[in-house]
């Protein structure tokens, strides 16, 4: 996710769409304005609207509005054990909110005093807590993308730094943490220590030598129910699954210009995927589609 301007989403339907060589993929928000940073809570589909400023929650029928934060610009929400964390990327903020929306506590800067430059995405720990991307600057800006982790005790601290507008994060199969580098089309890793912190920073792939073109823009990642990579990118509505040792299985496309994020149902047969139609400014309307999956 990497755009700053706000309005607020308002119409939601639910229509079939065909597309050839797919399933049918069903549209569950027709209307949606920017849609981010998905998750799966207690059988509910959650997620946010950036250029709407909330989050939202799908119970298999209807859209429902739950929080919102004018000049937030979200772009993800994570579990942080019975509660949440959402990234507000245009206000330089991570919100902690219980389960019913209830803002308990915000963050603008690190346990150092550092601002929160593109809170972006994240991944929780295992162990009540999460790990959040800090993207930074679009080019031509300095490349200063960044990891932090936020503990289960409420401190936010630094564990990566020095990366190429860091975005999408994700927990891999055999515990390491994979993060795409959206400005270098490329997703790396790094092993996770016992306290928490990162070290063995590592090339997992690079899109462009998996067929993507080279301005391929991986945005979100997450885990599939199948232990593959899936990851949604901005530069196109292709969401490509990767397995664990970097080998592309395959892709998935939906009819928009793009599909920067993604998660999956709790029985693992439906992919949700986040999609933007109007990448060219405000309000960037999109959809939230239901792709089954092969």
């Amino acid at each position: 996710m990497r755009f700053t301007d706000v309005l607020l989403s308002t119409l939601f339907l639910s229509i079939a769409v065909p597309l050839a060589g797919a399933a049918e993929i069903k549209v569950i928000n027709a209307k949606a304005l920017f849609p981010e940073g998905p998750v799966m809570s207690n059988g509910k589909l959650l997620y946010v609207e950036y250029a709407g400023n909330t989050a939202d929650s799908w119970d298999g029928k209807t859209n429902t509005q739950f929080w919102k934060q004018d000049g937030c610009g979200p772009s993800a929400i994570v579990p942080l054990g019975s509660d949440f964390g959402i990234t507000c990327y245009d206000s330089g903020q991570l919100v902690v909110i219980a389960a019913n929306g209830e803002t308990i506590k915000s963050y603008d800067t690190d346990a150092l005093g550092n601002k929160l430059q593109g809170p972006n995405d994240g991944a929780p720990d295992g162990k009540g807590g999460a790990y959040f991307t800090l993207s930074g600057p679009w080019e031509p800006g300095p490349i200063v993308g960044r990891i932090v982790h936020l503990e289960p005790d409420g401190k936010l601290t630094e564990v990566a730094n020095d990366l190429h507008y860091a975005n999408g994060i994700v927990m891999g199969p055999e515990g390491r943490l994979y993060v795409n580098e959206s400005e270098a089309g490329r997703v790396i890793s790094f092993k996770i220590e016992a306290d928490g912190s990162l070290s063995d920073r590592r090339l997992f792939v690079r899109l462009y030598q998996m067929g993507q073109p080279p301005n391929a823009y991986p945005d979100g990642i997450k885990l599939g129910p199948n232990g593959n990579f899936f990851v949604g990118q901005y530069s196109t509505a292709e969401i490509l699954e990767i397995t664990p040792d970097g080998k592309l299985k395959g892709s998935y496309k939906v009819p928009s210009t793009a599909s920067p994020n993604l998660t999956f149902s709790d029985d693992g047969k439906t992919m949700y995927v986040m999609a933007v139609d109007n990448t060219k400014g405000a309000p960037y309307e999109g959809k939230v589609y239901a792709v089954p999956l092969e």
